[in-house]
């Protein structure tokens, strides 16, 4: 045979493979509102820079009739590319081809990337699309799955893990997006479960819809599995594309720093004035971060989730920055069992890869009641306390009203290593609120007082002006600053430029027990 004739042959298999499952099952997939394997990995990467790995693969089964149905790359399409200029490893679960169900040929495949990616330290990009386990191939392909959940465990905190969910993703392959660090849906034609809405119904005898029971919303409202939830695959894309950004290559790796345009001594009158006159009024914290970032440019996380807390990247004359704030607009900024796990594994992920954190405080406390108490606040709120004791990376702390309690120590207090710590004049910070401290301290004289109800609100007073300020906290150097609300920028970046080179580290050891 001529290379020439060998040629047409290569070009013929490619065009055989980049079919996938075949024309009529493209379109399938195009009426359900999904893009191709091959048609995400487009949007996803750079231009012209996606380098396709065993394009010719196919499964070795030969049980059930599978001999007769062989599809070249097995159902999934793996390779590198350059997404925002900077490599990634990328596996994109094809549904055209046995609904992306996974084979022991399509587990190598997918295991390859991830072997390639921590050699070379880059990020990997997981899009699934998936049936789930090949029936077929029966213990092979459940083998498939634990090799993969062993390389997302090695991977973690070494090279960034994200993963897109955009189709099916049940049984035991949700542990794959759940082991890595960020999960983006689409709404309506994504979904979470290891027990689908049939075996929930069998067992439970409960009506459910897939979406209710593991959609997208459902997700990034209620269970917190979700990082992201978007309107349509175009936006998921262009969210990883986004998120990607602001993430150093690998765990050795300094994020990049960006160049921005926006002035370092840039002061914000607005937020002189956003703390209200009473001390219980709500604000908007998320105005507090987008002043205080390059460009007023804010990458939320979690938004729906723990609303009582805000996480999130942002830059700081160009460098990444995470960000965790206390949301008084939502349960008063109170400490509740899904805010405290939602900051910690931000905090635990900005500390392995290199990415200096940020935190606003504005904190009445941990949430009281039976159901936090229950469902294990004690536990949980440690995580956030234990994450932020055993983050190395630069932390920066502002106060902007109330640091009450222990929440005060857990929210990065000078106590738990905070570096630099600053406090707006508004701030209290105190063991609790002047009113509930004064019904303890003063319970005897008020009662004995001809007016109980004055003497209430004037022993208050004199508790919050005694108390509820920063400057006691200052007097002790746990606050290394009272600054002006306008002038919070500047100050931050000049903290952290302080705290470029810092270098710290923790006790010898196989790795710590986290109260999980």
């Amino acid at each position: 045979m001529t290379l020439e004739k060998k040629l047409t042959e290569l070009e013929k298999k490619r065009e055989e493979a980049r079919l996938g499952g075949g024309q009529e099952r493209i379109d399938t997939q195009h009426k359900k509102g999904k893009l191709t394997a091959r048609e995400r990995i487009e949007l996803l990467v750079d231009p012209n820079s996606f380098e396709e790995f065993d394009m010719f693969v196919t499964h070795r089964s030969s049980e059930h009739g599978l001999d007769k149905q062989k599809f070249l790359g097995d159902g999934v399409v793996t390779g590198s590319a350059m997404i925002n200029g900077r490599l990634a490893f990328i596996f994109s679960q094809d549904f055209t081809v046995f609904g992306g169900s996974l084979s022991e040929a399509h587990a190598e495949k997918i295991c390859k990337i991830m072997d390639m990616a921590m050699k070379v330290g880059a990020p990997v990009v997981g899009i699934n699309d998936s049936g789930g386990a090949r029936i077929q191939e029966g213990v092979v392909s459940l083998g498939g799955y634990a090799d993969i959940f062993l390389r997302n465990t090695m991977a973690s905190g070494v090279v960034p893990q994200i993963s897109l969910v955009m189709g099916p993703c049940a049984g035991g392959a949700v542990y794959s997006p759940a082991i890595t660090d960020f999960i983006l849906m689409t709404r309506q034609t994504s979904y979470m479960f290891v027990t689908g809405p049939n075996v929930v119904k069998t067992v439970t005898h409960e009506d459910i819809t897939a979406e209710e029971l593991g959609g997208a919303d459902t997700h990034a409202e209620i269970s917190g599995v979700a990082s992201f939830a978007c309107d349509s695959e175009a936006e998921t894309i262009s969210t990883a594309r986004r998120l990607l950004d602001f993430l150093p290559q690998n765990n050795a790796d300094e994020p990049q720093v960006a160049d921005f345009s926006d002035s370092i001594e840039r002061e914000s009158e607005k937020l002189n004035s956003i703390i209200p006159d009473n001390t219980n009024e709500p604000y908007e914290m998320r105005d507090v971060i987008r002043e205080t970032l390059d460009n007023r440019d804010f990458l939320e996380i979690q938004e729906n989730y723990g609303p009582n807390i805000v996480i999130g990247f942002g830059r700081l004359a160009g460098r990444s920055t995470g960000i965790i704030a206390n949301q008084p607009s939502a349960l008063a900024g109170a400490l509740d069992i899904a805010a405290s796990l939602k900051a910690a594994r931000f905090i635990r992920f900005c500390d392995a890869f290199n990415i200096q954190i940020l935190t606003f405080v504005d904190v009445p406390g941990f949430m009281p009641g039976s159901a936090q108490e229950h469902g294990g606040i004690i536990k949980h709120g440690a995580k956030l306390l234990y994450a932020y004791c055993e983050a190395t990376v630069p932390k920066v702390t502002l106060i902007t009203r109330k640091a009450y309690g222990g929440a005060y120590d857990v929210m990065n207090s000078k106590h738990v290593r905070g570096d630099f710590n600053y406090a707006w004049p508004s701030a209290e910070i105190a063991v609790m609120g002047p009113k509930g401290a004064v019904e303890i301290i003063f319970k005897k004289e008020i009662a004995q007082s001809d007016d109980p109800g004055k003497a209430l609100e004037i022993k208050t007073e004199e508790y919050r002006q005694r108390f509820a300020n920063p400057y006691e906290a200052a007097e002790r150097g746990y606050i290394d600053d009272v600054i002006e609300p306008k002038t919070t920028r500047a100050r931050l970046i000049r903290a952290f430029s302080t705290l470029e080179n810092k270098r710290d580290s923790n006790p010898p050891k196989k790795h710590g027990n986290i109260p999980l």
